[in-house]
């Protein structure tokens, strides 16, 4: 008989541990005369709303008492929070739960909304859409995850100013790209600001602009903030614009001047006064995003979050709850190390070298845990302490990590770029 526990197992663990978590392997890791069969017809609603309320447990709990990451530039946030989705194909016969594009495109594809606390290393807010689900329609979500204090930074697929608004009346911050066809003008005049012209008049690398902007149509919501204007090097701006040539061909109409000319800015807008967020310093905090792409990354080419050739969405949904609960108790595990490492001597451990070797021992560790609880916590205790000394990140002053950029000195009235996202 399948039990509840061993369910548990079979999706988290059990499926992280092989190669190809097929039904019958599933029945390898449990060792007892069960049938791939037997274990098929256990995928049903059922085991969905469990594993939901095991997810829920999970994120509910620690590892320890958990500290957060010592940075000056992180202390006047309570938290820093990003906010991205990933998505992927699934089988064309589940497109009337997860409809893809169609097309050239996928006819069958789910997308995960997911945030992340950069300060204490957590993984939240999980919601799992159809692929055609625009980030858009999760903006409204974001204000209420957040509380007064935080830091909220995400893309321009969340741009929204009614959620821009929210965010700032719950005293909480936000930082994102600007979205370049929003109209903006002077805060206390309402004079239109033409911003094409004004950048091209100006002289120097930075500007700092008091901006207020004004939804559109039926939203008549209005955000004061700030305009932060970096200028690019003439390589990146040429680059943007060849990118920009490309896409707007493909839907048939040229760039328009306006365009072409913003393309020479990274225009960043945040709510955060200049003296918690200068202008140098606010590409910096916004380059964080970069991190739930590498979190993204481990998900899928270490856990496999993409991997399933199933067409029973109850089983799609079992595998992919059972490899966030991995995934959520993978990185407090790393984020309880690494904090711990880095306030108390400045060095961090590789997540992504610590994924690895948790999962290489994930099914050694799924098999301890059908057998004795205890006895798997004395291993996995033994074995962190011989791992972790073989992932730590090594020092190099040419490459910094995220945490050494941040704490490097800020030089007033300049920046320089390096996260690939912002070229």
């Amino acid at each position: 008989m399948l039990k509840a526990y061993d369910f548990l197992i079979l999706m988290t663990f059990g499926q992280l541990g092989l190669p190809h978590p097929s039904l019958a392997g599933m029945a390898d890791v449990l060792h007892c005369r069960l049938s791939r069969e037997a274990i098929h017809r256990r995928f049903t609603a059922e085991a969905v709303a469990f594993l939901l309320l095991c997810l829920r447990a999970t994120l509910s709990r620690r590892v320890r008492q958990m500290d957060r990451l010592q940075a000056s530039c992180l202390k006047p946030y309570a938290r820093v929070l990003l906010f991205d989705s990933t998505s992927w194909d699934v089988d064309p016969r589940l497109r009337d739960v997860f409809a893809g594009s169609g097309g050239e495109a996928s006819a069958a594809n789910c997308k995960l909304q997911v945030g992340y606390d950069y300060t204490r290393g957590e993984l939240n807010c999980f919601q799992l859409t159809p692929g055609t689900q625009p980030d858009n329609a999760y903006t409204r979500q974001l204000p209420k995850l957040l509380n007064a204090k935080d830091l909220a930074l995400f893309d321009q697929g969340y741009f929204k100013i009614q959620t821009l608004q929210e965010i700032e009346q719950k005293g909480a911050f936000f930082l994102t790209r600007f979205f370049t066809k929003t109209s903006v003008y002077e805060p206390d005049t309402l004079v239109p600001i033409p911003l094409e012209q004004l950048l091209s008049r100006r002289d120097g690398k930075i500007h700092d602009v008091d901006i207020l902007m004004q939804g559109q149509g039926k939203e008549k919501a209005t955000v004061r903030c700030r305009l932060i204007c970096l200028r690019v090097p003439a390589s990146v701006a040429e680059q943007r614009r060849r990118r920009l040539y490309k896409a707007t061909r493909k839907k048939g109409y040229t760039p328009s001047q306006r365009q072409l000319r913003l393309c020479e800015w990274t225009l960043l807008i945040t709510n955060a006064p200049a003296s918690i967020l200068p202008p140098e310093l606010a590409l910096r905090l916004y380059a964080l995003r970069w991190q739930i792409e590498l979190l993204f990354k481990q998900l899928k080419s270490v856990l496999g979050l993409h991997l399933s050739h199933t067409q029973n969405e109850y089983r799609l949904r079992c595998e992919i709850l059972g490899k966030l609960i991995v995934a959520v108790w993978f990185h407090r595990l790393h984020a309880s190390f690494n904090i711990a490492l880095w306030n108390h001597s400045r060095r961090e451990i590789s997540m992504d070298i610590l994924y690895k070797r948790l999962q290489e021992r994930a099914f050694t560790l799924a098999q301890m845990l059908l057998d004795s609880v205890r006895k798997s916590v004395t291993y996995l205790s033994m074995e962190l302490l011989r791992i972790l000394s073989h992932c730590m990140k090594a020092k190099q002053k040419s490459r910094p990590t995220s945490l050494e950029w941040l704490e490097s000195p800020l030089i007033p009235g300049s920046w320089k770029p390096r996260v690939p996202c912002l070229s």
